[in-house]
């Protein structure tokens, strides 16, 4: 990306923070309906991966339902963008009403016990706003990590944009992330990672829908090295304002093997909870990039 390019995309998300989040809500909805079926109709590459990624989430489906779900799946990616960009301008009371998540005594047994929670998510809905919800309704900070982009300046708007909502952001590039993480754990803390997609192309060898794919090893080494409690976490809209989401049953580190062992078992249960929640929800699935290896260049890792 070009220094011009690169200006011009830290200038269009800052007027998406400015402007969207002063728009009344049913207009900001009717604008990203309006922008995801443009974008849907122009078939671009980021539509054309999704379409192909929901092929292998729904091997049956036909032309037609491919269709059908990546038009939907652009609508789902857009409302993630109205909602993010109009976040900070929401009350107290509108973040805690605005997430309803199923079985969530398994993150708050595992806050209450001091042991260190992990929150593991796929990219299903709006990650950012059950994030809000934590720091609102369960009134507990946490501490991610954010994926350095392009400017600088783009990538400071989205720390800023988070450390708003009540999170510690850390650099994902950097070599310190993991050192920092482990220490909010063993001092009972939580920590959420966004963990289907390897950035590193060193991750973890998993079957995902039948197929090879790498997950990234953080969150199983954590689990290991630290005793934190390790919870999947799928999200989904449906059609109220209200989304919606699961906390999965925690995943055991294994008692047996070597830590390479435990990795690729716990790595691959995390795929499996994650599969679980994407097939019963794949328009909310916000994957527009290569994810399974068949997909990847070798030479170039994802994109």
């Amino acid at each position: 990306m070009s220094s011009a390019q690169e200006r011009l995309t830290d200038a269009l998300y800052g007027l998406g923070w400015s402007a969207v989040k002063k728009l009344p809500e049913p207009a900001a909805v009717r604008l990203g309906r309006t922008v995801a079926d443009l974008a849907w109709k122009r078939r671009g590459k980021g539509v054309q991966r999704l379409e192909s990624n929901y092929a292998r989430v729904v091997p049956d489906a036909s032309p037609e339902r491919l269709a059908e779900l990546s038009r939907a799946g652009m609508r789902s990616y857009l409302r993630y963008w109205m909602e993010s960009f109009r976040l900070p301008a929401w009350s107290a009371e509108r973040i805690r009403t605005g997430f309803e998540p199923k079985d969530v005594h398994h993150l708050t047994d595992g806050i209450a016990s001091d042991r260190g929670v992990i929150l593991a998510l796929p990219h299903m809905a709006n990650w950012d706003l059950a994030g809000a919800w934590v720091t609102t309704k369960l009134e507990t900070p946490f501490t991610t990590v954010a994926e350095r982009l392009k400017p600088e300046t783009l990538y400071d708007r989205f720390v800023a944009y988070r450390e708003g909502l009540g999170m510690e952001v850390l650099p994902h590039s950097g070599g310190t992330a993991f050192g920092t993480l482990a220490r909010r754990l063993r001092d009972g803390g939580l920590v959420c990672l966004v963990a289907e997609r390897d950035l590193s192309a060193s991750g973890v060898e998993v079957k995902f829908f039948g197929e090879a794919t790498r997950m990234p090893a953080g969150p199983a080494l954590l689990a290991q090295q630290t005793g934190a409690l390790l919870l999947p976490v799928t999200l989904w809209y449906d059609d109220s304002p209200v989304m919606k989401g699961r906390v999965h049953p925690p995943v055991e580190v294994p008692e047996s093997g070597d830590r390479a062992e435990k990795t690729s078992v716990i790595t691959q249960a995390l795929a499996d909870a994650f599969a679980t929640g994407i097939a019963d929800h794949p328009e909310d699935w916000h994957m527009l990039q290569r994810l399974w290896l068949a997909d990847l260049d070798p030479t170039k890792g994802p994109s």
